[in-house]
């Protein structure tokens, strides 16, 4: 198969590549490769359509009208369709995801339609920096055949996502069930997965915004269809809020919002969760001190659980085999950029950047906080602000 030659190749169709998509098409460099398994929207889609947003409306709208070729989209599709269900809803008001991932998927739909995008239902294997000529060769994976294509291209762009992170429990011998993040942040499914008929013991850890969604989801079901089904809570720290200043948000990224900070703050705070409904199914268990206590308190409380949900951040999903004249390319990202460099060089790596969850921007507030800026609107500001500097 001979080599195709394309203005770039983004990798990953969910919020983040599709906003790249809209930013690069806006800018008319030529034909622009697409490459995903299934153009549904990405993760947002299959596993958290049913996770309730911490972003108003009103910024999903922005999202979606935040560049030239999405307006060119939105005109051309017939209504009724996700970005008039959008916007019929409370602008100032917060939603399920579900509605964000149709709205994104409309977009997939529209941009896949325009001459100028090229998708390959699939995925990349490797990609090759040729030193000389600063050009990517990119082996993409079709879905549909055992071939590869290739791809040359001057602009690689990484829109990989992320996943739960696991880690290992200090406690040898433990026979405990994982249940993954994603399916107890999906409710219709965690309810046909957990036995109702017999008096079951989750544990959970973490104490971030979707280990408190996690929290509620258990929460629900053991008021509603499981009743037996009984919450262990292991978490080192207070309960963070995202504060909203003047103009700022405190927080902005890793505090609680929404449905979770209500729930948090009626319920699971120390002076409530004895006497609130969360309190009657769930136990609070402090490890905070350091790592010594907190493996005592796992090992004393732990092997009593059935399952074990570990909500404590997200890990990249792994990239493509990445080389620079054959060689493997060790690199490290720019979060300011959106670039990325190699290890004791201040020069950026020809043509390779990164965006979304995986590669997100790095925000500080007016206190000096550092923070990673993960958010549909979000990662649009962001890519406002750096694709010109990667086309350049």
């Amino acid at each position: 198969m001979a080599t195709r030659k394309c203005a770039a190749v983004v990798v990953g169709a969910g919020p983040a590549g599709v906003a790249v998509m809209g930013n690069l098409l806006e800018r008319q460099l030529g034909t622009i490769a697409w490459v995903d398994p299934s153009f549904e929207g990405g993760r947002v889609h299959c596993k958290y359509r049913e996770v309730p947003s911490n972003t108003k409306v009103a910024l999903f709208q922005a999202f979606a009208k935040a560049t030239q070729p999405f307006q060119k989209v939105i005109d051309n599709t017939k209504s009724p369709n996700a970005f008039t269900k959008l916007a019929k809803l409370d602008q100032e008001s917060t939603c399920t995801l579900g509605h964000a991932a149709d709205m994104v998927r409309a977009l997939t739909d529209g941009l896949l339609k325009m001459e100028e995008v090229y998708a390959c239902h699939g995925f990349v294997k490797s990609a090759n920096l040729n030193e000389t000529t600063s050009n990517w060769t990119i082996s993409i994976k079709q879905n549909s055949s055992e071939d590869l294509e290739t791809i040359e291209a001057t602009r690689l762009i990484l829109c990989t996502g992320s996943f739960p992170t696991t880690v290992p429990i200090p406690v040898a011998g433990l026979n405990i069930q994982r249940l993954d993040l994603d399916l107890v942040l999906k409710p219709s499914d965690l309810a046909n997965t957990l036995p109702a008929d017999r008096p079951i013991s989750v544990a959970i850890v973490g104490a971030s915004h979707s280990a408190i969604l996690a929290i509620l989801n258990l929460t629900k079901l053991a008021q509603t269809s499981h009743p037996l089904l009984r919450i262990s809570w292991f978490t080192r720290h207070p309960l963070r809020y995202a504060e909203y200043k003047d103009g700022w948000i405190l927080r902005d990224n890793t505090g609680l919002k929404g449905l979770a900070a209500n729930f948090a703050r009626a319920e699971l705070e120390d002076d409530k969760l004895a006497t609130s409904p969360a309190g009657q199914v769930l136990a609070k268990i402090d490890c905070a001190g350091g790592q010594e206590i907190e493996s005592a308190q796992y090992q004393k409380y732990l092997p009593s659980c059935d399952y074990l949900v570990q909500a404590v951040g997200y890990s990249r999903a792994p990239l493509p085999t990445l080389t620079k004249n054959g060689v493997p390319l060790l690199m490290s990202f720019d979060h300011d950029t959106g670039a990325f460099h190699e290890p004791g060089s201040a020069s950026d790596i020809p043509g390779l950047s990164g965006a979304g969850i995986a590669f997100p921007e790095r925000v500080v507030d007016p206190h000096g906080n550092e923070e990673y800026a993960v958010g549909f609107w979000k990662f649009m500001k962001f890519l406002k602000r750096v694709v010109p500097s990667w086309v350049a």
